[in-house]
């Protein structure tokens, strides 16, 4: 569904640093040298930031007049993208360094934006958690303790494979989050969620697999597990809201839980686009960052707005009240147990915007881990795709221009003099391992399920 803005708006201009490195050459934005935009997304409540930055006429500040489209699936957002239909949509922050290292469709795309942290969970059938309950410890009012691990899962498993039949789970797509967290979960509990092996063709994740995973389209991730297809599935919201109200199913565990503020979406667009419109650009990405603090302002204030916005037919149309079960701070595992998660939807606190080379890196260590990319990679290698891929510097120049304009202040954004695109060693996984995003391979090495070193498969 389309629709396009008709006002009109100045144009604006700032003087900028030039680099994420600390440079004095600085140039001014010019005018945009493309100003009707097409963007694409998925129906997610983490499209918000490219629903309000249309609505609160941030596009319009920049002199951009944009429509935003919804996609049928990932694959088709990233082929528009790369085909030049759309001129960038809400990605899976897999999918520029999945194309660009030749995951799937081969192409350059990169992202200068972040545009979430969190959002996710893994929600199982009703059979299915019924089931798991034996195992799951409980608090004094007989509800479960959270996080739930995957060793609760483990034994349900092993009744399905003692009767010869498949474990099947759903996730959105191949290099999306949604895949690396739910494999993440299941081997912490000492489920081989299965290998990739493109070398011998096989691209199904599934070698050697204790439970199978594939892709379905987000919205009908309830209606799947309904008909018994899928045992279960990792998606973003409002889809596992949906199974609760609908009595579907439960979620048994959040991505903040899995991955405490880990990085979910980006805005991407393809090399060749950023090249070639890159006043355009970093207007986008002003646009962007002013909707994403907007989300998180004023401790959440403006989330009611936004959930009445997000359940418009053309952006998530899900009902306002699923949607503001994540949204505003909370979230219900299982009927009636409804519990105050403040973090589970972040748009830009904890310098959630900023493109951290450290986060492509670890996208980069999944897809190793699980066999997509084939072969062992220097830690250089890590480094490079990550430059290549996540574009700080863009960022920068956006937020310089926010600063200028008196908009956001330095305080807003990283200090960007002392910034070098790494955040500290992360600690707050669901197994305890931490991971330093200097050291991939060293990080690899902490898991007792999964590729590495030189192991192939």
């Amino acid at each position: 569904m389309k629709w396009t803005s008709k006002l009109k708006a100045s144009t604006l201009s700032a003087t900028l640093c030039l680099s994420l490195y600390g440079a004095n050459a600085a140039a001014e934005i010019g005018e945009p040298e493309i100003e009707d935009l097409k963007f694409g997304f998925i129906k997610l409540t983490d499209m918000a930031p490219l629903a309000v930055a249309y609505e609160k006429h941030f596009f319009e500040d920049e002199g951009l007049y944009v429509t935003l489209e919804s996609q049928a699936n990932w694959k088709v957002l990233l082929d528009r993208v790369i085909d030049g239909e759309l001129d960038g949509a809400h990605m899976l922050a897999g999918q520029p360094l999945g194309a660009t290292i030749g995951i799937g469709t081969q192409a350059e795309v990169i992202t200068a934006f972040s545009m979430d942290l969190n959002g996710n969970a893994i929600t199982v059938s009703n059979d299915t958690w019924e089931k798991m309950k034996p195992y799951v410890e409980k608090q004094a009012d007989g509800k479960p303790v959270h996080p739930i691990k995957a060793d609760a899962l483990k034994p349900v498993i092993k009744g399905y494979q003692d009767e010869g039949k498949p474990f099947n789970m759903g996730m959105v797509f191949p290099v999306s989050t949604h895949n690396y967290e739910l494999r993440y979960w299941l081997a912490a509990g000492g489920i081989h969620p299965g290998y990739y092996a493109p070398e011998s063709g096989d691209n199904s994740g599934q070698v050697n697999a204790d439970v199978l995973l594939s892709v379905t389209p987000p919205p009908q991730m309830p209606s799947t597990m309904e008909a018994g297809t899928i045992q279960g599935y990792c998606v973003g919201e409002p889809w596992n809201q949906q199974a609760v109200f609908k009595g579907l199913g439960a979620p048994v565990v959040t991505d903040y839980e899995i991955w405490k503020n880990n990085p979910e979406k980006v805005f991407g667009v393809s090399k060749e686009w950023a090249e070639k419109y890159p006043n355009t650009h970093i207007r986008v990405v002003k646009a962007l960052i002013r909707a994403a603090h907007w989300l998180d302002e004023n401790n959440n204030a403006n989330r009611q707005e936004a959930v009445k916005l997000l359940s418009k037919s053309q952006y998530v149309g899900a009902d306002a009240e699923v949607i503001a079960n994540s949204m505003t701070g909370t979230f219900e595992y299982e009927k009636g147990d409804k519990r105050d998660v403040p973090d589970f939807n972040v748009f830009f606190r904890h310098n959630a915007t900023y493109p951290y080379y450290s986060d492509a890196i670890w996208y980069l260590t999944q897809m190793r881990r699980w066999g997509q990319v084939a072969e062992a990679k220097p830690d250089d290698w890590y480094m490079d795709i990550a430059k290549k891929v996540y574009r700080p510097d863009i960022y920068q120049q956006a937020a310089e221009a926010l600063i200028d304009d008196g908009i956001l202040t330095d305080k807003d954004f990283p200090n960007f003099g002392q910034e070098d695109g790494f955040r500290a060693p992360q600690t707050h996984f669901i197994d305890n391992v931490v991971y330093d995003g200097h050291k991939p391979n060293d990080y690899l090495k902490k898991f007792s399920i999964g590729l590495k070193d030189n192991e192939k498969v």
